[in-house]
């Protein structure tokens, strides 16, 4: 499934909130292209509910949609994949519940685990956070070194995560990142269409197309 992943480099990771349809829309319209939903405090059954709207919008926009942490719920949801914390079920487990047509996501946030996910069935890590982020709490910045290195040793696509906004970008891109989850940028403003767009102009100046 790298395939699906080509030419895509915004990247939301959401929880779940009441405007979930029209959230979504407006990001996709501003220039996401995958999402992700990350909802560590729904239980299994509204947690289903609440992606199958997310799963329909995307399926509409024609955008990847990823479940964080439990493949048994996307492969009940129909989700184009599922996303994988160090802490949550193996990529392995992942990648034989969904088989071998779904994206499936892991999530690095140093040299050693960045090279352990070598051998794993994944399509692409995420790296990070850069900087410190209330979305990971007690987890410390990794900086843009790390950046760099996941680039130049991943051997798949690398989406950098941690504190992306328009003013983040260039120093990120400057070290190798062509790809990039985005969270409190655009869920945590009043309109996230345009913060999207934003960030999404902001690439376009920063990586124009060859």
């Amino acid at each position: 499934m790298a395939d699906a992943l080509d030419g895509r480099r915004l990247y939301l990771c959401t929880p779940d909130r009441p405007d979930l349809a029209e959230f979504l829309t407006a990001c996709i319209r501003g220039g996401v292209d995958i999402v992700q939903l990350r909802d560590k405090h729904l239980e299994a059954r509204p947690l289903l509910a609440r992606a199958a709207v997310a799963a329909a919008v995307c399926r509409e926009a024609g955008v990847p949609f990823l479940l964080n942490d439990r493949p048994d719920l996307a492969l009940e949801v129909g989700a184009d994949g599922v996303h994988v914390g160090q802490e949550d079920a193996p990529p392995a487990l992942a990648r034989r519940l969904l088989g071998p047509d779904a994206i499936v996501g892991y999530s690095t946030h140093s040299r050693a685990e960045l090279d352990a996910s070598v051998t794993e069935p994944v399509d692409y890590v995420s790296a990070g956070p850069v900087i410190e982020t209330p979305t990971k709490p007690g987890r410390p910045g990794t900086g843009p070194d790390y950046v760099a290195y996941a680039v130049a040793h991943a051997g798949r696509p690398v989406f950098v995560t941690g504190g992306v906004t328009p003013t983040t970008l260039q120093p990120l891109v400057e070290a190798g990142a062509r790809r990039f989850v985005v969270v409190r940028w655009l869920t945590e403003v009043a309109d996230p269409g345009a913060n999207a767009r934003a960030l999404s102009d902001k690439l376009d100046r920063l990586l124009p197309p060859d």
